[in-house]
């Protein structure tokens, strides 16, 4: 059962099988967010993805990043990024006409942030989820016996 359904622009609906939500920083033992922290923070993400997710393609979402004044130290400017991590499974329709509907979904794994551990509800800021490429991203695999 599908914790969502987001219409995507295109008009394909997708499910929202599994989602987990991670605070951005709630690790962060020493330093301060900046974009050297942010983009190992980002790739750690993307490959715990691939690792849980094996045969999905997994896909990030670019996060918004604000830059506060604030004192920038020794590895730049203070740079940060929303609250929560959500790293989230979709599927839909096989995108092949030729897979068996019944035997075939396509999958996709998608890392964004969002300010609040909330579903996405397809408006706000989750704009950025319904502009997927699905065609382009996910890939068809045999749906789960």
């Amino acid at each position: 059962m599908a914790l969502a359904r987001l219409l995507l622009a295109s008009g394909r609906p997708v499910d929202l099988a599994d989602l987990r939500f991670t605070s951005t920083y709630g690790d962060l033992r020493e330093g301060y967010p900046c974009k050297t922290v942010n983009d190992l923070r980002i790739r750690g993400l993307l490959r715990a993805a691939e690792r849980a997710h094996p045969g999905t393609p997994v896909h990030l979402v670019p996060p918004p990043r604000e830059y506060p004044d604030q004192y920038a130290g020794g590895l730049g400017p203070v740079e940060v990024l929303p609250a929560v991590a959500c790293l989230g499974t979709f599927h839909s329709t096989a995108l092949d006409p030729a897979h068996d509907p019944v035997a075939y979904r396509s999958r996709l794994t998608v890392l964004w942030f969002q300010s609040a551990p909330h579903l996405p509800s397809g408006c706000g800021p989750e704009q950025a989820l319904r502009d997927l490429d699905w065609p382009g991203l996910a890939r068809d695999t045999r749906a789960p016996a």
